[in-house]
């Protein structure tokens, strides 16, 4: 194992009793630092995005997989321990982890190159401790290289938010130069708007949020409305982030004839009843987005730094994690909330 003088202990937080924000469902602790296995790095945080997952986590719309686990899965940190398996990265490599963290190989979706449906996959924050922390464990074989010449609060975002809205965007099935609606404007739709926008798309924004809207706006978006709001053409492709199910018969009559809307959530609240005639008729597409491949990541990565994506930023310190998530439930957070230990 290679190693410079990690941590003897770690801090951090614990999702100790899910349930309303308010309630206070995080609690403080300190433990050992774990020791890396054969596959695995250890991590020195630098800095960890606080996703929307993390509030169902937290919250309960996710059951928790184990007791006390500790959330957060946009890990970026510093390698200061290996496992003797690891050739791809060395001590003192920057490395990311993510929501993914390990799938079987073996079974027909990972062989078919859809490794996001294993049956038996396993994720950061949920399965094993993650990045709400001042260290982390993360396998080396789902970790990405990130650069050095970027800040760790600008990279955070970019290993879940940017990931899942870019696979949410190609789910969508945009044609080039199309119209794309997208509903909800918090950290992931910002990122994925301005991979649609490079590309030549027209995107219109609908989110309750006046902040958001302007933001949008900013970014280069045609129109910026209320989240039930018509936009002012009909769309070639919608994304839905909020995870509001009231909004998928919205976006869904927003669509011109054979439109697609990608929900991108893990979790989502019911779905009224749909209308054929008005919601599905002419060959609307309705689409699921279920966690990410390795091969969206690194797709995500390079796009992101090719058309030097903007990353809109709220950082908090990580004893203020608690905070974090309730400005998230509150949709008090500009761009990314992201938490910074030290």
């Amino acid at each position: 194992m290679g190693s410079v003088s990690g941590p003897d202990a770690v801090s951090g937080w614990v999702v100790r009793r899910p349930g309303p924000i308010a309630s206070g469902p995080l609690a403080s602790v300190r433990r050992p630092a774990p020791e890396p296995g054969p596959d695995d790095l250890l991590l020195t945080v630098e800095a960890c995005g606080v996703c929307r997952t993390d509030l169902h986590l937290a919250e309960g719309d996710l059951a928790p997989r184990r007791p006390s686990t500790v959330p957060g899965h946009e890990i970026v940190g510093r390698v200061v321990a290996t496992g003797a398996a690891v050739t791809r990265f060395h001590v003192g490599d920057r490395a990311g982890g993510a929501w993914l963290r390990g799938t079987c190989g073996v079974c027909p979706y990972c062989r078919a190159g859809h490794e996001n449906l294993c049956p038996e996959s396993r994720y950061t924050g949920w399965d094993a401790d993650g990045g709400f922390a001042d260290a982390a464990l993360v396998p080396a074989d789902y970790a990405y290289p990130l650069p050095d010449s970027e800040s760790a609060t600008r990279l955070a975002p970019l290993l879940c938010a940017g990931i899942i809205g870019y696979r949410a965007l190609r789910r969508s099935a945009l044609p080039p130069g199309g119209r794309l609606g997208i509903y909800g404007f918090g950290a992931s739709a910002h990122l994925a708007a301005q991979v649609a926008l490079a590309e030549g798309a027209t995107v219109h924004v609908l989110t309750r949020s006046a902040q958001a809207r302007e933001l949008a706006l900013g970014l280069g978006a045609s129109s910026a409305g209320g989240a039930y709001d018509s936009p002012p053409e009909p769309l070639d492709s919608a994304i839905l982030f909020a995870p509001v199910g009231d909004l998928v018969p919205v976006a869904l009559a927003a669509l011109d004839r054979a439109g697609t809307l990608a929900i991108a959530g893990i979790h989502l609240t019911d779905v009224p009843t749909l209308n054929y005639q008005s919601h599905l008729f002419y060959e609307r597409n309705l689409r699921s987005v279920t966690s990410n491949t390795r091969e969206d990541g690194r797709a995500f990565l390079e796009t992101a730094a090719r058309i030097g994506i903007q990353v809109t930023v709220s950082p908090y310190p990580l004893s203020r994690a608690p905070q974090a998530l309730e400005d998230l439930a509150a949709d008090r957070v500009q761009g990314a909330a992201v938490l910074v230990p030290g």
